[in-house]
């Protein structure tokens, strides 16, 4: 590696390891567990998807997403099934890698992609408004005001330095200088040890204490395949946004088998499950890491602040990050989904405004889900219309009908219109060289208008099937 691309890397994963900590420890509360088992969770999941997975660049930790999966868990059963549940959703996460199933991605279409992240990047400015707030109440008076100052100082910090130098992330000097102010000037701002202390001792194997038993598994199995299909969702639909911005191709299927795998090792060692996170990979990216060193500096600096570095941590102040979270914010919405009204279908823009809103106001997997059916439903709709059929008489007094188009279950109904048994001659045929057949419907709708011409007396022959249509009206056994 270069000595230009290993200070890049040390500097960027120094810069994600301080957005890590705060969101871990948020997402940690959210779950109701303790902050610890965030924190143990980011660093097993953030270093070994870096080590091992399909796409440097990327940060992966204990994610909101995630957590919110399994509140009603571990309110109903405790901890040690919640870690059992990360247990089985990474082993679920690893069978779908194995299987390479990570190419499914490929079926997400763009507008789902953009309202993904334009959901995502709502989701992170909200989460920092929490942060105004003290035992429930806004800030009020110079509270509020000193709050609103430090956070406009570090996002102008954010966006001015790169103008003058690009030697250092400007995250990273905005969070340090930010830092040092408050320290220097002894300002009364809340700080990173206001959310929770961090100290704590290395994490340690620790199995989950309970009945390892059919009823257990009926418990956990539905919370972990919720968990490992919104990882996955996440993190396959991040890499896709992380290939985009470094213009370079990851490995999803690989990526899946290392996040499975991080999992399973989170959940043995008593750490929360986690994914791929966009704020802390975009962080990465603009702080200029690009290898896999930049994922481990990040994951390793968040042990080292757990062993060694709380009482320094706990000083940062939270204006600072919550500066930073909102330039993240900033730059991982996609703007121009914004100038695309009127340029594109109006159908797309609904995929991109429902997916948008479905993941602001429940999950991400529900929303991608929600924006795929809707995608797939218009394209079916679309396809169906396009079918139509041309005829003329021949010389022999039979009738030729030649259809265009895709035969599937949307455009059956509008196939089966194109005929006229009642007033055509005894001899039809149906030329297939321009129609594809495509499902059981496609089959089904053909066996329907040979009874119609049976039924009229007449004969119907079919000419001109490809070879893929042979091969399934074969295996229909027509």
């Amino acid at each position: 590696m270069k000595p230009a691309s290993l200070r890049a890397d040390l500097l960027a994963g120094l810069t994600s390891s301080f957005a890590l900590v705060p969101e871990c420890i948020a997402f940690a509360l959210v779950a109701q567990v303790n902050p610890l088992m965030g924190l143990y969770g980011a660093f097993i999941i953030c270093t070994l998807t870096a080590l091992f997975g399909g796409r440097p660049g990327m940060i992966s930790g204990a994610a909101g997403s995630m957590a919110v999966v399994i509140v009603a868990l571990v309110v109903q059963h405790g901890v040690q099934y919640l870690l059992a549940t990360v247990l089985l959703g990474g082993l679920i996460m690893l069978a779908f890698g194995l299987l390479r199933l990570g190419k499914l991605i490929r079926m997400v279409p763009h507008p789902v992609m953009l309202g993904f992240v334009n959901g995502l990047a709502i989701i992170i400015a909200l989460a920092q408004l929490e942060h105004f707030q003290h035992d429930g109440h806004w800030l009020q008076g110079k509270a509020l005001h000193l709050m609103l100052g430090l956070v406009a100082l570090t996002m102008v910090i954010v966006y001015l330095l790169p103008r003058l130098t690009r030697a250092v992330p400007p995250a990273l000097v905005a969070i340090l200088g930010i830092g040092a102010l408050v320290y220097l000037l002894d300002l009364p701002t809340h700080t990173l040890g206001d959310m929770a202390q961090i100290a704590g001792g290395l994490p340690s194997l620790m199995l989950p204490d309970i009945p390892w038993n059919l009823e257990t598994l009926a418990i956990i199995a539905p919370y972990a395949v919720l968990m490992a299909l919104v990882g996955l969702l996440e993190t396959l639909l991040t890499l896709n946004l992380t290939d985009e911005i470094t213009a370079t191709r990851g490995h999803p299927d690989r990526e899946c088998v290392a996040l499975g795998a991080a999992n399973m090792v989170s959940g043995a060692f008593g750490g929360m499950g986690g994914c791929a996170m966009i704020g802390q990979t975009v962080i990465n990216l603009s702080s200029g890491g690009r290898g896999r060193l930049s994922g481990v500096v990040a994951g390793v600096m968040i042990l080292l602040f757990v062993l060694f570095l709380s009482p320094l941590i706990e000083r940062i102040p939270l204006a600072a990050l919550v500066g930073v979270m909102f330039v993240v914010a900033q730059q991982t919405f996609a703007w121009g989904s914004l100038r695309v009204a009127g340029k594109v279908p109006a159908n797309d823009v609904l995929v991109i405004v429902a997916v948008t809103a479905i993941t602001v106001a429940t999950d991400l997997a529900t929303a991608v889900l929600c924006g795929i059916v809707i995608a797939a439903l218009n394209f079916a709709w679309q396809h169906a219309r396009e079918l139509y059929a041309d005829s003329d008489m021949q010389a022999d007094g039979s009738k030729l009908y030649r259809v265009h188009g895709t035969l599937f279950f949307a455009s059956c109904t509008t196939f089966l219109a194109q005929f006229e048994p009642a007033e055509d001659p005894q001899q039809v045929t149906l030329d297939c060289r321009h129609l594809s057949f495509v499902d059981y419907s496609a089959i089904a709708a053909l066996k329907t208008l040979r009874e119609r011409y049976e039924r009229a007396g007449k004969h119907l022959r079919v000419v001109h099937l490809s070879d893929r249509c042979k091969q399934l009206l074969k295996r229909a056994g027509e």
